[in-house]
């Protein structure tokens, strides 16, 4: 396993070099100057803005720009925001708790949902609670997030007032009744991501549970006199995620930016609504940085799913 692990960190390395190389290139590239606003600044004297564009290295090659960044990221510098005016990886600190709770509860959420419903569908093929649990499936998946987070608000916040609409990073509640305004603030988003993805995996584990229970190890360890249950969770179940495995490491970076519209919606302080002011004030520091955490999360997520493997079917051996 050891062994495993770090040959698959060696591998990542020319992976994350590689999506660096085009992310700053894209970036270096893309229309717009960060200092622009300072040139049409008549309080601003011009020799002011080339020293500042000069101190941050606008003006230098792209090739260069990019080794002076690879090497200032292996010293842990991440950065300048142009826009906030403090360090990037302070930024990324104090946003990113924010993405990955709202996103791991959603996955929580996304896997509580599927696989009951996936699995007892697939038991019972073609039922009313198969064709039912379909049909919410179908519905689910092919309405946008940003549709189902307007529609939550509407319900939930405008006509029944149950709960917020507008994420707070600074609740002023203490106790237990910090965690439970916490609690509300954060089952809006969690629900609106969490039910997408469970609604489009559902139909993957139904589909992958049919395809195992009807092979012949299946029939022969009910020919042995083992519970349908026993069945169920150890030949069948265990065999079918396999694929579902593959399914949730692949939507990785959809997740990601269905996370970037629903903290837009919620108004949530997450690094995905740190991209978009970014992107939006032309802040290229920020923005590589957060597209190269987004990267880095995607590959730590691959390397998840090829663990789960071996634990999942024991004939995939770590070599």
């Amino acid at each position: 396993m050891g062994r495993y692990l770090l040959r698959r960190s060696l591998i990542a390395i020319p992976s994350l070099l590689g999506i660096s190389i085009v992310l700053f290139t894209v970036l270096a590239l893309a229309p717009g100057d960060p200092f622009g606003e300072l040139a049409t600044n008549p309080n601003v004297p011009p020799e002011v803005a080339a020293a500042l564009r000069a101190r941050f290295g606008l003006g230098d090659p792209i090739v260069l720009r990019y080794f002076h960044w690879l090497v200032a990221m292996l010293h842990g510098d991440w950065g300048f925001s142009f826009a906030s005016r403090v360090n990037v990886d302070q930024l990324i600190v104090q946003r990113l708790p924010a993405t990955l709770l709202v996103i791991g509860c959603s996955q929580l959420l996304a896997l509580l949902v599927a696989l009951p419903v996936g699995i007892y569908s697939a038991t019972r093929p073609y039922s009313v609670f198969d064709q039912i649990a379909n049909l919410l499936a179908f519905v689910g998946f092919s309405l946008p997030t940003f549709f189902t987070g307007l529609l939550f608000i509407l319900l939930f916040s405008i006509h029944l007032g149950w709960l917020p609409f507008v994420f707070r990073a600074d609740l002023s509640a203490t106790g237990w009744h910090w965690y439970w305004e916490e609690f509300k603030q954060a089952v809006m988003p969690v629900a609106v991501l969490g039910l997408a993805q469970g609604a489009s995996w559902t139909r993957y584990v139904r589909s992958s549970v049919l395809d195992v229970i009807r092979l012949d190890y299946v029939t022969a360890a009910r020919a042995k006199g083992l519970s349908e249950r026993v069945v169920l969770i150890k030949h069948v179940v265990r065999n079918a995620l396999i694929p579902v495995v593959t399914l949730v490491a692949l939507q990785m970076p959809a997740l990601f930016g269905g996370a970037i519209v629903t903290e837009q919606i919620f108004r949530i302080p997450g690094i995905g609504s740190l991209l978009i002011s970014a992107i939006l004030a032309n802040d290229t520091p920020v923005i590589m940085a957060v597209t190269f955490v987004f990267a880095c999360l995607v590959i730590l997520f691959n390397l998840i799913a090829d663990l789960l493997y071996g634990w999942l079917d024991p004939r995939i051996a770590y070599r």
